[in-house]
Parts: structure tokens; C-alpha cells; sequence
């Protein structure tokens, strides 16, 4: 020890001593066997409480054996010049208080603390509630079970903390549209958040039309609505079948009947799904966009005046036509602009202005 600190023996050993006297270190004498020379063994007491005062004798004792070094070594030597060697005297103790004592009982909880109130303030830094915040978010998304965890993490982690926030504030938005859609959901979580698809919904407002969706028949307003929704789609292609096609070459005047009949039962088939579903008494779901459009349709008198024009305006077109069911006094259809008294026409400008307020419907989901 003295050649580690680089002092005579008679200091250490002095210095043990006194840490002995004030029981700071443990001294236990060990005789040899032939009486001399005995060793002594010195263990640190560190579970100790020492008084505050207990160095104090290392104070008056001490004197001018640890005043400072003559001012004359103070200035450093000119370059060239060696350094004079160090004082002889011995290098004080480190202080008149009581040493500190390393208990993690007194210090963990308050360094905890301080480490916690920095992370507050850190905000984003602070990785714990950044995992905390991933978790909770995570466990709510449909594919949570087969998704890969790192990519996923990842993703997060590339957003910026309003990306974050925005994201946790719509994924339920952006769920229920999901859902109200129809489609079969298959998104992974690391895509949704890498697209950040959240961003392309419209505000929360605005997403009271993609609840989920409600069963109707075709007889209400939504389900016509859709029934036309769905008749308004682009015609699927058709090709003569071989029995078809010889019978028009057989008799060319039933060209127009057989295409006609062939357009109307599978021209729009999910139309004639719609009007199959309804006949046989059972719902259909349709979407709450499309509800809230069918909110303006008025009340047609089966067999009236305006019920035959909507019939002429299947027929023109080749569209399946819901046949009313005995008893059945009213139906509904777009309501008809006024001041227009041909009806054929009146159906025709009703028709146009719902394409057109469903264009802009679909062309929201598109983008979403």
C-alpha cells in the first residue's frame, strides 16, 4: 500500500490506526507462530454509520504535516527544466466528514426520480413510454397476431411524435371505414403506418358514413339506393352462348329479346343478387354512406304515374326490375326535381344528380 501511494509505511500504518480508533476499518491482530513480526488483517466497514465529528483528531494531529507545498513550486518550471520532485510530505486525508457511504437504499429512489422527471421533459426520448404507447396501439390492430414484431416497432418508430399522435386518434376511424366496406381486411400494421393511411380519411366529422353498416331490403330507401348504386356500375361483358347464337341465326328478329334478357339477368349481377336477397324476404347490409345519400328519396305509389316512369327507365337501360309484391302500396326512388313535367325525363335528371353525389362518395374512398 505504501508503494502504491508512494509514502512510507509509517504513514499507511498511522493512518490505519487512527481509521481503526474511529471505526472506520476493522483491525484484527494475527500472531505468528514464533511470537514476531505478527501481521494484522484490516477490513472496511462500509455498513457503519460514523459520527460527524470522527475525523476531527486528524485535523489537530495533522499540523504543518499537510500544509500546503512552499509557493515556490507553485509556478511551473521553464520549458527544458525538469519538474522538481514532489513534497516529501504526505498527502492529507480527503476530508474532515465522514466518508460517504455507497447504500443504494438512499440514492436509487432519488436518482429514479430524477431520471423519470427527465424523461418527462424529454418527452419523445423517453423510450419506456414510447413502448408503452407501441403496445397499446399494436394490440388493437386485426392482424396483430401474425404481424412481425420488429418490422412493426420499426414503423413506429419512423413516425414523428404528431405522426404518433394522429395515428392513435384515427386507427379506430380508419377501422370502422375498413369494416363498413365490405372488404376483406389483410393491411399489416408496419404498412399502415409506414403509408401513415390514417392521413388519407377525412375528418372525424365526415365519418359518421362509414359506420357499420345496417341490413335493409331493396323495398327501403337505403336498399334501393344501393340497388341503384350497384345497377350504376359499368356492365359486366357478355358473350352469346352457342344455343344463343343459333337461335339469332335462325331467327334474326330475336336478336333485341335475347340480348335484352341476357344483359338484365347478367349484366349487373350483384344487382340481381340484391333483388334475389329481397324477394326471398332476407336483408342485405348496405354501407352508411350510402344510407345517409338515400335520406332524400321520396315515397312512389306502386302502379302510379311516377312508378311507370322509373320502369321505363330500367327497360331503356336493360336493368333488372324489382317487382313489387302483392300488397306493397309504396316503394322508393331519387326524389324528382320540380318544374319538369315529362316524368321519363324527370327520372332521367333525379338518376343523374344520384350518380353524381355517389361519384363523389366512392371517389372519397378511393382515395382513403
Amino acid at each position: 500500500m505504501a508503494k502504491e501511494l508512494n509514502c512510507g509505511r509509517s504513514t499507511v500504518q498511522d493512518s490505519l490506526n487512527r481509521l481503526a480508533e474511529i471505526g472506520a476499518v476493522e483491525k484484527r491482530k494475527v500472531d505468528s507462530a514464533s511470537g514476531r513480526d505478527s501481521a494484522h488483517y484490516y477490513r472496511v466497514i462500509l455498513d457503519r454509520v460514523i459520527a460527524s465529528n470522527a475525523f476531527d483528531a486528524w485535523e489537530a494531529e495533522g499540523g504543518e504535516e499537510f500544509d500546503p507545498i512552499p509557493s515556490d513550486f507553485d509556478e511551473a518550471p521553464p520549458a527544458g527544466i525538469p519538474a522538481p520532485p514532489a513534497g516529501p510530505r504526505a498527502a492529507p486525508p480527503a476530508g474532515s466528514g465522514p466518508a460517504p457511504i455507497n447504500d443504494s437504499s438512499l440514492t436509487s429512489n432519488l436518482n429514479e426520480e430524477e431520471r423519470e422527471r427527465d424523461r418527462d421533459d424529454e418527452g419523445e426520448e423517453n423510450p419506456k413510454a414510447l413502448e408503452k404507447r407501441f403496445r397499446k396501439w399494436w394490440s388493437t390492430w386485426p392482424t396483430y397476431a401474425t404481424d412481425t414484431e420488429a418490422t412493426t416497432r420499426r414503423a413506429w418508430l419512423d413516425l414523428t411524435d404528431e405522426q404518433r399522435k394522429a395515428c392513435e386518434d384515427r386507427t379506430a376511424d380508419y377501422l370502422a371505414a375498413a369494416k363498413a366496406s365490405g372488404r376483406k381486411f389483410s393491411k399489416a400494421a408496419a404498412t399502415y403506418l409506414s403509408e401513415r393511411a390514417w392521413e388519407r380519411l377525412g375528418e372525424k366529422a365526415g365519418f359518421a358514413a362509414h359506420a357499420a353498416p345496417e341490413a335493409y331490403t331493396a323495398y327501403s330507401r337505403a336498399g334501393r339506393a344501393l340497388l341503384l348504386a350497384e345497377l350504376l356500375r359499368p356492365e359486366r361483358s357478355l358473350t352469346l352462348n352457342p344455343i344463343e347464337q343459333k337461335i339469332i341465326d335462325d331467327k334474326p328478329e330475336k336478336r333485341d329479346l335475347i340480348w335484352r334478357d341476357k344483359r338484365e339477368k347478367q349484366g349487373w349481377p350483384e344487382a340481381s343478387r340484391l333483388i334475389d336477397t329481397t324477394t326471398q324476404r332476407k336483408r342485405f347490409n348496405v354501407p352508411s354512406r350510402i344510407v345517409a345519400m338515400a335520406q332524400t328519396f321520396d315515397k312512389v305509389k306502386v302502379g302510379g304515374d311516377v312508378w311507370k316512369a322509373w320502369q321505363r327507365l330500367h327497360h331503356r337501360r336493360c336493368w333488372p326490375w324489382l317487382m313489387a309484391p302483392e300488397g306493397l302500396e309504396w316503394m322508393q326512388f331519387p326524389r324528382l326535381p320540380d318544374a319538369i313535367e315529362d316524368l321519363d325525363e324527370a327520372c332521367e335528371l333525379a338518376l343523374s344528380e344520384f350518380e353524381a353525389a355517389l361519384r363523389e362518395v366512392r371517389g372519397n374512398d378511393n382515395a382513403a
